[in-house]
C-alpha cells in the first residue's frame, strides 16, 4: 500500500498541473468580457453540446461494467435524471443524485 502512494501523489499532481494551466488561461483571457457576449454564448453553447455527447455516448455505449446493465434501464435512468432536474428546478445534484440511484436499483432488479 505505501508503494502505492508515490504513484497515487504523482498523479494527483500531474492532474492538477494539467488542468490548472488551462483554468488560469481561461481568468486571464476572459477578464473584460461580458457575461452575455457572443463568444462566451458560444463557448457556453460548445461545453454544453460536448458533455451532452458525453453522456449520450456512455448510456448507449457504455464502458467497463456499466456495459452489463440493461440498456432500458440505463435510458430510464437518465429519463429519470433529467425529469427530477427539471421538477426539482434545474438542480443538478437532484438530476445525478436520482438517475444514479434508479440505475443502481434497476441493476439491482434486474441482474
Amino acid at each position: 500500500m505505501t508503494g502505492s502512494l508515490p504513484a497515487f501523489l504523482y498523479i494527483l499532481i500531474a492532474g492538477v498541473a494539467a488542468t490548472a494551466v488551462w483554468r488560469l488561461l481561461g481568468l486571464a483571457l476572459s477578464r473584460g468580457l461580458a457575461e452575455d457576449s457572443p463568444l462566451l454564448e458560444w463557448v457556453r453553447a460548445v461545453s454544453t453540446a460536448l458533455v451532452a455527447g458525453l453522456v449520450a455516448r456512455t448510456v448507449m455505449f457504455p464502458p467497463g461494467a456499466l456495459a452489463e446493465v440493461e440498456l432500458a434501464a440505463r435510458v430510464g435512468a437518465f429519463a429519470l435524471g433529467i425529469a427530477l432536474y427539471m421538477l426539482g428546478g434545474k438542480r443538478l445534484g437532484l438530476g445525478v443524485l436520482g438517475a444514479a440511484l434508479a440505475l443502481l436499483t434497476a441493476d439491482y432488479a434486474l441482474g
